[in-house]
């Protein structure tokens, strides 16, 4: 009580009472550099960490022995046509050159392991040319990629090879860099076609695995020194780890290796170069994937990128063996087929892989395809087509839409995704805007229609990750959607030229989960869950408690809008190639139900994928060399002869033939394939015209009477003034421009006052550095109006008058511009529609058209793939400002309450509208990567439509008609009336558009046998709201329908729809897309 008393032990301790030395408080930076000169190049390499990498090393003879057999003619020869034994190989040797670019030569490598590398624990042969190549086996089996300048060029030799005896491979160099064959160090100029390699390095390396192992600990540990915050404990215990393990370091000592794997093991933890290290079970926020990127054609042809995918998809199945917690990701059905046709021994590698779940296809279209420029049927046709080979060849369907590397995302994407059984979407290139900072991560992206997919951009922002410290810690620090979902995704791997992960990228990510769960603050990433994985779990909280942030209508990438524009042949070709393969659909269905001709499904696949290849994201949009543009010449080409081919016989088959002047026997009709009431005039040769009315595919044409007063004129009413004038419009051409456009029904000009319509304009385009892609804002600043030279009449005819300016662009550029007037008809709109030829010899310039109208709106209507997207006109915000060059397809639209102007084109795609100036994009010149881009002669019509009210169908139809413009043809024999009608018509809301006529995929008469076949014959139909209301319709049909159904673009049934008396009631959604199955 009070007074107890207790006895305190004392501390026993060691630190002594005198100081012993001066102690030093650590430099931090000094430190720090200290640790990349460890295991850095540069003058200390032969003392640090690298000159104990390898234990041995045998180079050339008896051990290396090589000869070589040149190519001939650029060519690309089999493993067996290049080991035909009539090829003479020649003797070479380390030091010696190889070229010129793009050609190929075939290495026969004789190899002798010494015995004292026998027993090594890695041997690896080391070839390094500085450019790509491919090991093959003595058999002819390609079994590794090569990368070349110090990159991938190391290949495990086989465990056969350690018998000290001879061992024979191949290795096929191809004369190109991982980026194509561009001269000094800018990539993206045209490339030099006398470009040489030297074969730099043929090794037999021993590798000292520790070493090895300790080169990449010290990158994680020295990249947290370097990286974490100078005011983290984290940080300053990687400075010490690191710096200690230098201090035990001795060089030629492999003990002082081992101890510095264990002090690292104090940051790493135990199992940091081990799968084991992902077997923690703790949660991770960062889900690593392994990618490789393959442009189908860039800074080179489609023949290498054919070798590019063998080469790089071989390097994944090995790198698969080697580490059980790889999973590997890539898209383009194109690219499988390529593997599938040429290397059936990677493919079928890859399908067992794809078995295992380690090999995970994505994405369900053909290529990475461009979004902005392909039709609504072509965006379709992409999903149709990779779908089905995916689920042909390896039994399933993808489920996520995969597009990291496309300019721009098309507002329809969300809902044809969800129509080819996809419900998300990755990407990441609007981390390239150069304006604006896209403000998700992860978000619900919705449709014009309202369709939402879950799109994940990796907030890594990049497609190609190093796999980096810093790229594990973006995964977190630049997430922008935290408040929904914490997680990401990281995809690594070289990109681009193809390639993909290396060894290097999966023992650096062990690392840094082997930080993340001994150290913390690195975020927690992990590998062995697939792409589908990750967005399950995204669906699965979308789906229950959490409501992602939304993004409504087109995703607007701020960069590479010039690819509008560049390649203009290229664009003309895919619009032309989509309107015949729509044409050859519409009436080969017809003809295999109607008359017992057989569908001709083949010849149509092989031209939809040769179009849907040449959509690729760097082809079609005019980003690629030379040589890539001779190839989609000649592919196009194909097509169309192909093309021409089956219409021919289809016209056979309708009663008609091509107009043959010599025999006037038999009545002129016109072919039409669009499906609505058309009439038009036609012209019939000798300056006379005819006037086509019906709503069949044929029409029949009746003479077009001349009255006392002309339809149409034109007068010079005074010295370089014209007018041109029917029923409707009043046109003045003044100084070879538009003046004064006048509606004479609503009496209202068009054009604003002191306006000048068709006005040729030309720009400086020199971009910040994309030449090919961008346009910058900039560039605006430097418009220069044309003069025009002369302006005279050169056609008066009943039914069409024009006028001609011929305008000098610069000493050797010129273009000579029609403008044309046709008689209008009673109740249909007129329009005035322009041709001009252009001579095109520039460079960096942009030429465009612009129309000042007196119309007023803060918003202009583009046409867009199965729909319209509205733009501002104004520059309230840098949001509205970056739209300042925008994609449109047939036609743009200013409209306000009660009249509007409509801009029709027949292939271009750039547009711009500017408070009211409206501004069509014709032709531009850039350098790179292709020197000759648009030089030459071209051909464009484009057209102004004046209309009353707002933007109707009137502009939607006359823009197909203008794309789509009857054809004369002759019938030897008297047509039936049954001729002029049409079996399938679309009645209702004239918003309705029938865009799409073919036969099922699967009917058993015209299935290939890729998938199940269906009994019985189907018409496939697809039809769409154009202008964005709730629309109703019927199909009315005199086929012997059975059943209908509504399916989505993939064909599968979904609802079975009523039909009675030859007639299907529907009703569509604004903008939406819908499908019909019409079992016959």
């Amino acid at each position: 009580m009070g007074g107890e008393t207790f006895e305190v032990p004392k501390l026993k301790s060691a630190y002594p009472k005198l100081s012993a030395h001066p102690v030093g408080q650590w430099i931090p930076h000094i430190y720090k550099d200290r640790i990349g000169m460890f295991y850095g190049g540069g003058q200390y390499e032969t003392k640090n960490l690298r000159a104990m990498m390898t234990e041995g090393t045998a180079s050339g003879s008896p051990h290396i022995n090589l000869s070589v057999w040149d190519a001939p003619d650029l060519t690309r020869p089999t493993f067996k046509e290049a080991t035909d034994p009539k090829n003479k190989y020649r003797s070479t040797q380390v030091g010696d050159w190889f070229g010129p670019s793009w050609s190929t030569h075939w290495f026969k490598v004789n190899l002798t392991v010494p015995q004292k590398l026998c027993k090594k624990e890695l041997l690896e042969l080391h070839w390094d040319a500085n450019n790509e190549g491919m090991v093959w086996t003595e058999d002819g089996n390609p079994l590794q990629g090569l990368t070349g300048g110090g990159e991938r060029i190391e290949w495990i030799l086989p465990e056969k090879f350690r018998d000290g005896k001879e061992h024979t491979i191949y290795i096929e160099m191809a004369c190109n860099g991982m980026f194509g064959n561009a001269p000094g160090g800018d990539s993206i100029q045209p490339p030099d076609p006398n470009k040489y390699f030297q074969l730099g390095k043929a090794d037999i390396v021993a590798v000292n695995v520790e070493a090895r192992n300790l080169y990449i600990d010290m990158w994680e540990i020295g990249d947290a020194a370097r990286e974490f915050p100078t005011d983290s404990w984290e940080q300053h215990k990687a400075l010490r780890v690191a710096n200690e393990v230098i201090d035990a370091f001795e060089l030629g000592n492999q003990d002082s290796i081992i101890n510095g794997r264990k002090i690292a093991q104090e940051y790493l933890g135990k199992d940091a170069s081990s799968s084991k290290v992902y077997k923690s079970g703790k949660e991770p926020l960062v889900y690593a994937i392994g990618h490789c990127h393959i442009d189908t054609c860039w800074l080179w042809p489609w023949a290498e990128t054919k070798r590019k995918v063998a080469r790089s998809w071989s390097n994944q199945c090995n790198l698969m063996d080697r580490y059980p917690e790889h999973r590997f990701t890539c898209s383009q059905a194109q690219q499988y087929k390529w593997l599938k046709q040429y290397y059936p021994y990677v493919f079928d590698r890859v399908k067992e892989k794809v078995k295992k779940g380690t090999f995970q296809p994505v994405g369900g279209s053909w290529v990475e395809h461009d979004t902005n420029l392909p039709s609504g049927e072509s965006l379709v046709r992409q999903f149709v087509y990779g779908q089905r080979f995916f689920e042909s060849n390896f039994g399933e369907r993808c489920r996520t839409f995969w597009l990291p590397d496309t300019f721009g995302y098309s507002s329809q994407l969300p809902q044809l995704c969800r129509l080819a059984g996809m419900t998300r979407f990755f990407t990441q290139k609007l981390s390239w805007n150069n304006i604006n900072k896209f403000p998700h991560t992860t978000f619900n992206w919705v449709s014009l229609d309202g369709s939402q997919v879950i799109c994940h951009m990796a907030p890594a922002e990049t497609y190609t990750a190093e796999a980096n410290f810093g790229d594990v810690r973006r995964s977190v620090t630049q997430h922008k959607s935290m408040d929904q979902d914490e997680t990401s995704l990281l995809v690594f791997g070289k990109g681009d030229g193809g390639g993909g992960p290396t060894w290097e990228h999966l023992e650096k990510l062990r690392r840094c989960r082997g930080m993340a769960d001994t150290v913390g603050m690195l975020p927690r990433v992990h590998m062995g869950d697939s792409v589908e994985d990750f967005f399950d779990r995204l669906e699965k909280k979308a789906s229950n408690d959490v409501d992602l942030v939304t993004w409504y209508g087109e995703l607007y990438f701020e960069l590479h809008r010039g690819t509008y524009t560049t390649q203009a042949n290229n664009k003309r070709n895919n619009r032309k190639s989509e309107i015949m393969l729509r044409d050859i659909e519409l009436l080969a269905t017809l003809a295999s139900i109607k008359s017992g001709y057989k569908y001709p499904k083949e010849d149509i696949d092989d031209m939809w994928e040769g179009v849907l290849l040449c959509q690729f994201h760097d082809c079609l949009p005019g980003s690629s060399i030379e040589m890539c543009y001779d190839d989609s010449d000649e592919l196009y080409a194909k097509i169309f002869k192909t093309g021409e081919k089956i219409l021919k016989d289809l016209q056979t088959i309708l009663g008609v033939q091509e107009v043959d002047k010599s025999n006037t026997k038999g009545g002129l009709v016109a072919l039409n394939t669009m499906p609505w009431h058309r009439r038009e005039l036609i012209s019939i040769g000798d300056n006379q015209a005819g006037v086509a009315c019906g709503d069949g595919n044929l029409l029949k044409i009746r003479t077009f009477k001349i009255t006392e007063t002309p339809e149409v004129t034109v007068e010079e009413v005074r010295s370089g003034v014209f007018v041109l004038q029917n029923d409707q419009l009043r046109v003045e051409v003044e100084g070879g421009v538009i003046s004064s456009l006048y509606d004479r029904r609503t009496e209202r000009e068009v054009i604003a006052k002191g306006g000048k319509g068709n006005q040729l304009v030309i720009f400086d385009d020199k971009p910040l550095y994309w030449q090919a892609w961008d346009v910058e804002v900039y560039h605006l600043d430097s418009r220069k109006e044309l003069s025009p030279g002369t302006t005279k009449i050169v056609q008066q005819d009943a039914h069409q008058v024009s006028v001609m300016t011929e305008t000098k662009i610069s000493d050797k550029s010129w273009a000579k511009t029609y403008i044309s007037l046709s008689a209008a008809f009673r109740g249909q709109q007129s329009y005035v529609e322009m041709h001009s030829e252009v001579e095109w010899q520039e460079s960096m310039k942009f030429l465009k058209v612009e129309f000042p109208v007196d119309v007023r709106n803060t918003e202009a209507s583009y046409e867009t793939q199965f729909g319209i997207i509205r733009r501002p006109t104004h520059y309230n915000t840098t949001w509205d400002m970056a739209k300042f060059e925008v994609c449109c397809h047939k036609f743009a639209d200013l409209s306000e309450n009660g009249y509007g102007v409509s801009i029709l084109n027949d292939s271009k795609y750039g547009f711009a509208t500017c408070g009211n100036l409206m501004r069509l994009s014709l032709l531009r010149a850039p350098k790179a990567p292709d020197a000759l881009a648009d030089m030459g002669r071209h051909h464009i019509r484009w057209a102004i439509l004046p209309h009353e009210g707002e933007l109707g169908s009137t502009t939607v139809h006359t823009a197909f008609n203008f794309n789509n413009p009857l054809k004369l043809v002759q019938s030897p024999e008297p047509l039936e009336a049954s001729a002029f009608s049409n079996p399938i018509k679309l009645t209702g809301n004239p918003s309705l558009i029938l865009d799409t006529v073919k036969r099922g995929e699967d009917d058993e008469d015209v299935s290939r046998g890729e998938l199940k076949k269906r009994k019985g014959k189907s018409v496939i139909l697809r039809i769409y709201d154009s202008l964005g209301g709730k629309s109703k319709g019927a199909i009315e049909t005199t086929l012997d329908v059975q059943r209908v159904w509504k399916t989505n673009v993939l064909e599968d049934d979904e609802e079975e729809l009523k039909f009675s008396k030859g007639k299907i009631d529907i009703v569509l959604r604004p903008f939406e897309v819908a499908t019909f199955r019409l079992q016959l």
